[in-house]
């Protein structure tokens, strides 16, 4: 495969030979498709180049990716609802994939303002500027511009200072996260998360045989002080993962006087503080401190991801860190992430130039207005089934259910119905949020939400438990 043209972006190239793979003679059946790895040394480009082919390929259904086994083809006329099977997880996934579902589980903030033209739009710039490197020249922990542009960011005193030195980029968050769990011997230990927790970080806990702590956010949307003094007085703890400060996906901001009090309290203790902060600044109001400025900054540990606020052409993940270089360093050249340098200079210009700020403006703005029309529709249709948390800020509505229900029979009623939520049971790995869900407000597509929260009413009505 001949190099793509200037004017040819390298995914472009990448899809149709993907889709060239999957219309093959005699794949009218699913097939297993190369790995990220195997595509990015066949065709010479960036595994975070294979990667967003392949999401591009996944929103269309043409493909699917299933856990530990890598992406396979899936002929649109062979698409059918997959409702059974052990791995809840990986029956949203898979149908969230089909097309023509209306997808109420997801949480894509940057899907209603993505900054996709933007950003290749610099990126075909820079490639006049800057002709293809050799191998030798590429950086193991991303793109120098991108990590001052991201140490600068997030610098806010002489005290609460960052260096490009402390940044570290992979190409995604989940290898980001894998990186860190190893670092930290995490094995074994024993972490405290707030609950409800991402998916996506209960897995990669579970997978490393972590014992997690769950302690439910309160009303307020903080962590209990005196639960969280008694696990740490108590249990040998070696990590704590607080949210910066919007907590997904209940949607919830700490308020400030309890993150002082939190901050202080883990002051108190020696165990690690990891900060997420992949929804923080997706918050309808900015206000206060994050924790990472109040906690002390050698014991503190920062992860985030850009997919959230530009969408799926920047899947990156990254971390800051002063007290683990030498380790990171070591383990980030081991991974070897293939990212393409000019893609992460363009992520710096964004930065550099204002255009993040002024897009986060207008994506707030967006997000609010879409929440205030989903929490009224859900009052209107459905008042009398399911009490929402009023989200202060992202892309998400969590709910419960004011009725005793089976929500995973509610789950595979509606996916007969061509409708995908998120059961609350994926958020927790101690069989929390059983009468839970998290629902989408940004979806793609042309989609009545009116007649799919009606189906989620009468599914909820006929799954109650009398």
């Amino acid at each position: 495969m001949k190099g793509p043209r200037e004017t040819d972006f390298a995914y472009q190239a990448v899809y149709r030979y993907l889709t060239h793979l999957i219309n093959e003679p005699g794949c009218g059946t699913p097939i297993r498709l190369p790995s990220l790895r195997q595509l990015a040394l066949r065709l010479n480009v960036s595994i975070s180049t294979i990667q967003y082919a392949y999401s591009l390929l996944e929103k269309e259904g043409r493909v699917y990716s299933v856990a530990k086994s890598g992406y396979y083809s899936q002929p649109i006329a062979t698409l059918g609802p997959l409702t059974s099977g052990n791995d809840l997880l990986e029956t949203v996934y898979f149908n969230a994939r089909r097309p023509g579902m209306l997808v109420l589980s997801a949480d894509e903030p940057a899907l209603l303002q993505p900054l996709d033209s933007p950003l290749l739009m610099l990126e075909r710039e820079l490639l006049r500027q800057y002709p293809r490197q050799p191998q030798s020249a590429t950086q193991p922990c991303g793109e120098q511009e991108l990590r001052t542009a991201l140490a600068a960011r997030y610098t806010t005193s002489p005290a609460r200072c960052w260096h490009a030195d402390e940044v570290y980029i992979g190409a995604d968050l989940r290898g980001v996260l894998e990186i860190l769990i190893t670092i930290l011997c995490l094995k074994g230990a024993t972490v405290v998360v707030e609950s409800p927790c991402d998916w996506v970080i209960l897995r990669l806990l579970e997978a490393a045989d972590v014992r997690v702590i769950e302690l439910p956010l309160q009303a307020c949307g903080a962590l209990d002080l005196g639960q969280l003094e008694d696990v740490l007085q108590t249990q040998p703890v070696r990590l704590v993962m607080l949210s910066s400060g919007l907590s997904m996906p209940r949607g919830s901001q700490v308020p400030h006087d309890k993150r002082q009090s939190i901050a202080q309290l883990l002051a108190r203790h020696d165990c690690w503080v990891l900060e997420n902060d992949c929804y923080g600044e997706l918050g309808f109001e900015l206000e206060g401190p994050k924790f990472r400025d109040l906690l002390d900054p050698d014991r503190l540990i920062v992860f985030s991801t850009f997919e959230k606020i530009i969408g799926p052409e920047a899947p990156y993940g990254y971390l800051l860190s002063r007290q683990l270089g030498e380790e990171l360093q070591r383990h980030f050249l081991l991974r070897a992430f293939r990212l393409s340098p000019i893609r992460q200079k363009a992520i710096a210009r964004l930065y550099g130039n204002g255009r993040i700020d002024q897009h986060l403006q207008v994506l707030r703005r967006m997000l609010k207005d879409r929440q205030l029309q989903m929490i009224q529709l859900l009052h209107e249709r459905l008042g009398d089934a399911l009490q929402p948390v009023e989200p202060q800020g992202g892309a998400t509505i969590w709910v419960r259910s004011l009725r005793q229900v089976d929500v995973r029979r509610v789950f595979q009623r509606l996916l007969k119905q061509q409708v995908v939520i998120a059961p609350g049971e994926l958020f927790s790995l101690q069989g929390l949020h059983g009468q839970h869900l998290r629902l989408s407000h940004t979806f793609s597509g042309e989609h009545d939400l009116g007649y799919a929260l009606g189906l989620l009413g009468d599914a909820l009505r006929l799954e109650a438990i009398e």
